[in-house]
């Protein structure tokens, strides 16, 4: 506590130039692609804001993007290091099923570059980007919430502090600015992800049989990930290739030493490692009802059963930003709160039945063979497609709907061989 209270005395008022402290209307923390899209928004609507980026990390990712993303947020086609026209679904068995996307595709981007193109176009709507970390926030005189961080490392360490009408945490599923603001934060539910960023091999070599330019492998076997799924999704040049679980003792650095093994890819040059926490569902609170509001992964807005979070996180830090700038334009905090109604109102429906899907059937490998079966089906790859690449429930085919529920039923009951 004392060096806390140190560190607060030493801490330099960002000065406004007129001799004051410098006040913003909204600081953005995190600036991944959830708080960069808070950010763009807001500075573009004429909001002064600063964006707070904590320097070189990279989030592990698989970079899926769907066309539905690409159009919203207006991702220029040179971002994309491949496209993708197929997903093959492999079983605990090995037997694999080709699910091809038909008319379009899904984009891949890297993270390495994507993330700072996001935080580079948030700069160039108008808001300020700094690298820094977050460290606290107090409220000295009951008014605007002041926002510490800190700059540089070691001797060159800085720490700052500006005022802010409003405080956007887009920090990530361990969010400080959650944990210490937002009720019941600290009790999200978990999943760990890691991947790792391979040189694809050249033709011929070890492992180039196992990577298609233009094909996403998806392996659903428990000796990989007891209860999630393993991937290997191409990104040009390079691959990722990665898993996750929130089995506590499982190992995900030695589950991806094994597929990399059995794949043939254990020779391929490794380009980086990282690994990070994953929400399982939204959170109950997006907001402190006073100054606070969370945005992306610090809302636990990823997926269940597919672990895709880009889409979410952008279009949750766009809804942020327009319950943002209600508040700033009212004052009436209970603006904050229309962000996480609006994408439930969007998305909670899907984001149910996928809870539930993961729940049925990633529970053992029996039936992650009878899931990869189902996906042999042409109804079941079409609604999937459908939904996955406009973000909407297909609801134009329920004679589709009620075929493959019937299917699932006879695989679920074991009517059928898988």
């Amino acid at each position: 506590m004392a060096r806390l209270e140190t560190a607060r005395l030493e801490t330099a008022r960002v000065d406004d130039g007129r001799g004051g402290e410098r006040t913003y209307d909204v600081v953005v923390v995190g600036g991944g692609p959830a708080g960069a899209t808070a950010a763009t928004d807001l500075a573009r609507a004429g909001h002064t804001v600063l964006l707070l980026d904590k320097p070189g990390r990279i989030k592990p990712c698989g970079g899926a993007i769907p066309p539905r993303l690409i159009r919203d947020f207006a991702i220029p086609d040179a971002l994309l290091v491949a496209k993708i026209r197929s997903a093959r679904m492999v079983a605990p068995s090995g037997k694999a099923v080709d699910m091809p996307v038909g008319e379009g595709f899904v984009g891949m981007v890297d993270r390495e570059q994507f993330d700072p193109w996001l935080r580079t176009r948030a700069e160039q709507a108008g808001a300020e980007l700094r690298e820094g970390s977050f460290e606290t926030m107090s409220r000295p005189d009951d008014g605007l919430p002041r926002v510490h961080f800190s700059t540089g490392a070691g001797e060159a360490l800085a720490r700052h502090a500006v005022r802010a009408r409003l405080v956007i945490g887009a920090d990530g599923a361990c969010s400080p600015v959650g944990r210490a603001e937002v009720p019941g934060h600290a009790k999200m539910r978990q999943v760990f992800a890691y991947h790792e960023i391979l040189r694809v091999p050249q033709a011929g070599a070890p492992g180039a049989e196992s990577v298609e330019a233009s094909r996403c492998d998806v392996y659903y076997q428990g000796r990989h990930s007891p209860d999630f799924y393993s991937w290997i999704f191409p990104h040009g040049d390079t691959l990722s290739i990665g898993t996750g679980s929130a089995k506590k003792g499982f190992s995900l650095r030695s589950s991806i030493r094994a597929l990399r093994v059995a794949t043939g890819l254990d020779q391929a040059e490794t380009v980086r490692r990282e690994g990070a926490p994953l929400p399982l569902k939204p959170l109950k609170r997006w907001d402190n009802g006073r100054d606070v509001l969370l945005a992306g992964d610090a809302a636990g807005v990823v997926a269940p059963a597919s672990g895709e979070g880009i889409y979410y996180a952008m279009l949750g830090g766009r809804l942020s930003a327009e319950a943002a700038a209600a508040f700033l334009k009212t004052g009436d905090a209970r603006a904050l709160a229309q962000a996480r109604k609006a994408f439930m109102k969007l998305h909670g429906r899907v984001f149910w039945i996928l809870g539930m899907m993961q729940w049925v059937w990633y529970r053992s490998d029996g039936l992650r063979e009878r899931f990869v079966s189902i996906c042999r089906d042409k109804d079941v790859q079409q609604l999937t497609w459908d939904s996955y690449m406009n973000k909407e429930l297909v609801r134009a085919k329920p004679a589709a709907h009620a075929r493959i529920f019937f299917k699932d039923l006879a695989h679920l009951f074991r009517w059928v061989s898988p």
